[in-house]
C-alpha cells in the first residue's frame, strides 16, 4: 500500500520538475519588461522640455490669477454652521 502511492507521488514531483524548468530562462528574461514599458509609457513626449515653440494655452495673468484664486480657496477654512440649527432649520 505504501509504494503504491508513493510512486504515484513522485511521478507527479518529476513532471512539475520538469514542467518548470524550461520556463524559467524565460522569466528570467522577461523579467521586469511590463515595469520599464509603464514606465516609458508615463512620458507623453520625452523631447517637451527641448521644444522652444510650446503649444497655445494660458497666458501668465490668466495663468497667474487662476492659481491665486486656488491658493485663496484652499486658505480659508469652511464657515462652520451654527450648533443650534442642526436639522432644525433646514440648512444644508
Amino acid at each position: 500500500m505504501r509504494h503504491l502511492l508513493s510512486l504515484p507521488l513522485a511521478c507527479m514531483l518529476a513532471s512539475c520538475a520538469l514542467q518548470l524548468t524550461p520556463t524559467t530562462p524565460q522569466w528570467d528574461r522577461d523579467f521586469g519588461i511590463v515595469t520599464r514599458v509603464t514606465l516609458a509609457q508615463q512620458a507623453v513626449d520625452a523631447e517637451a522640455g527641448r521644444n522652444r515653440d510650446p503649444v497655445a494655452g494660458m497666458d501668465g495673468r490668466a495663468a497667474h490669477a487662476a492659481y491665486e484664486r486656488y491658493q485663496k480657496a484652499n486658505s480659508e477654512p469652511p464657515a462652520q454652521p451654527s450648533a443650534f440649527t442642526i436639522g432644525v432649520s433646514g440648512a444644508k
